[in-house]
């Protein structure tokens, strides 16, 4: 009797561990799941941006035609007729440098891993101007002595390359330019605000660590002109010019892209 009750609960204590066993199998798993890192995004120079700039520029040796018509020509030279010609061609001196700073705005697109193309418009302050020393005419009272650029701005496109480096792009501009333009002789002072050209290049970087800023350093070469600046020269006469002002900025700048297009990074939940 005893070796049948010991062998009946030896059959149900392997009954029970078997079953355990089997439930415990079944139970759901406590382990956390492997955590998905999504890769990190594609870096883009597509997108808005932002951004301030310092630099210095020199003026170029200007070049510019007038024309004074003498008003009271017959008064101080007897038998000029009245209205007579009193200018001639002159060129100016070498000018002086001076500091440029501003801001810029700009989008880019970048249509392959290698090619970005933009459009780009900046304002800047300077202090680019020269101290006199032209060769003005002495009919009008030395027109075309000093000649000073207090600002400036442009509108540009921009064409660039990665040949090296996604986060390095290498960039042709240019475009239409526009700025106040002062000159200053012996008798008066004229300001205008003049039109023309400019065109330069220069390199952006993106640093890994920082991809929404980048740094940059870029040349430009401008060339304003205004035509038939008329000024009235204290009765000797009025003068009709077409002047070019030519200079040379070199600046630094940074750069804050907004990215304001491109999707979000994917971000796993559990």
């Amino acid at each position: 009797m005893i070796k049948k009750l010991t062998s009946t609960a030896t059959a149900i204590a392997l009954t029970l561990s078997i079953g355990g066993t089997a439930l415990a199998a079944d139970l759901p798993s406590h382990k956390a799941p492997p955590v998905y890192l999504p890769p990190p995004p594609v870096f883009t120079w597509t997108g808005f941006y932002a951004g301030l700039n310092l630099g210095g520029g020199w003026r170029e040796r200007n070049y510019y035609n007038d024309y004074s018509w003498a008003l009271f020509g017959p008064v101080f030279f007897p038998g000029l007729p009245f209205g007579g010609f009193g200018g001639w061609g002159n060129n100016g001196n070498n000018g002086n440098g001076g500091v440029v700073g501003g801001g810029q705005i700009g989008y880019n697109y970048q249509f392959s891993p290698w090619l970005v193309v933009g459009l780009e418009t900046d304002f800047q302050g300077t202090s680019i101007g020269s101290g006199g020393g032209g060769n003005g005419g002495w009919w009008w009272g030395g027109n075309g002595h000093g000649e000073r650029i207090p600002w400036f701005g442009t509108v540009r496109g921009r064409i660039g390359i990665t040949p090296f480096d996604a986060h390095l792009l290498f960039y042709g501009t240019g475009g239409f330019a526009y700025g106040e333009v002062r000159r200053d002789g012996w008798w008066f002072n004229n300001s205008a605000t003049q039109t023309g050209w400019t065109a330069g290049g220069g390199v952006e970087w993106a640093p890994v660590s920082f991809p929404s800023w980048s740094v940059k350093i870029e040349y430009l070469y401008t060339d304003l002109s205004g035509n038939h600046d008329n000024g009235f020269n204290w009765g000797w006469g009025l003068n009709n010019t077409n002047r070019h002002t030519r200079f040379n900025t070199v600046r630094a700048g940074v750069n804050y892209h907004f990215n304001l297009f491109n999707p979000s990074p994917v971000v796993a939940k559990y």
